[in-house]
């Protein structure tokens, strides 16, 4: 395993197992064929034109592509074709904060493969000896990469609440940080990627913050998704992300950047100058996408 290869992997997809997924003149993801096959059950809501996955056209407000897709979504869940349900929507948009064309169930967002956003907090400790950076371990009973090592909090970012906010949730639920602390928390970066899973397409952003804690501080988790805190060189973390893949694949990413920002990976790596460029490459599949209707 290598930084680049993790980047890689989390950039990856075969681009014929795909459709394109339009509302309206605009593409909004890509789509699993293998979905398309279950959504076209609903003539009503999915159809294909020109060789595209569209949304019915008489779906013309976001309520009533909302209404219709969550109907869907729910249905497939029962199934057991959509794996989970999070009961949490997520906003779904031509951009991060523009405005929304429908609500999307999380769950739902990589079965269609469109745009979703996280948040990563990275929680950094500075030392005599160095800085230090708490890494979460997740509880085995996590339906997704049980057991892997994580940032001290993570979250995906649903509709109606602003990123701030949100950090200040999750990091009061995943790891007891007060929200007078959280919220000194800084942004740093944003990290696309687009990797093909058994669940669709991950099609995300993530927002990374670091955040400075006091060394007398030790976090623990109260919504049961982390099983453990281990505070660790920042040296080890490098090592770890580098040589293993114990970390969850998108928490590598936000490793690397924060690696790349502290100066430990640098002009001396051999491959520092694709895993920059590669880092913090838009993704192909682009919203901007426009289909002659």
């Amino acid at each position: 395993m290598s930084f680049l290869k993790h980047i890689k992997r989390c950039n990856q997809y075969e681009s014929d197992q795909f459709l394109s997924f339009f509302i309206g003149n605009q593409c909004f993801g890509l789509t699993h064929v293998n979905h398309v096959n279950h959504l076209l059950k609903w003539p009503n809501v999915f159809e294909i034109s020109q060789n595209s996955l569209v949304l019915n056209n008489n779906l013309d407000t976001p309520e009533k592509r909302t209404t219709a897709v969550e109907s869907v979504m729910k249905i497939l869940h029962k199934e057991g074709v959509l794996d989970s349900w999070v009961d949490e929507q997520y906003n779904i948009s031509t951009t991060f904060d523009g405005p929304s064309i429908m609500l999307l169930e999380r769950a739902a967002v990589a079965f269609l493969g469109v745009q979703g956003y996280g948040i990563h907090l990275n929680g950094l400790v500075r030392k005599k000896d160095g800085i230090y950076v708490w890494v979460a371990v997740r509880s085995k009973s996590k339906p997704f990469w049980p057991g892997q090592l994580d940032q001290i909090v993570a979250g995906g970012q649903p509709e109606g609440i602003s990123l701030m906010d949100n950090l200040v949730k999750e990091a009061g639920e995943e790891a007891a940080i007060e929200e007078s602390v959280a919220r000194t928390a800084t942004f740093e970066s944003e990290i696309r990627y687009c990797s093909q899973t058994h669940r669709g397409l991950n099609n995300d952003g993530i927002f990374a913050y670091d955040l400075w804690l006091d060394e007398s501080f030790t976090p623990h988790n109260t919504d049961g998704e982390v099983e453990s805190f281990e505070l660790m060189p920042i040296g080890e973390m490098a090592r770890i992300t580098e040589t293993t893949d114990d970390f969850k694949d998108n928490c590598n990413l936000v490793n690397i950047d924060l690696l790349l920002r502290m100066g430990l990976i640098d002009q001396t790596h051999s491959e520092y100058a694709e895993i920059l460029s590669t880092l913090y490459k838009t993704p192909a599949p682009l919203t901007e996408t426009i289909r002659s209707i």
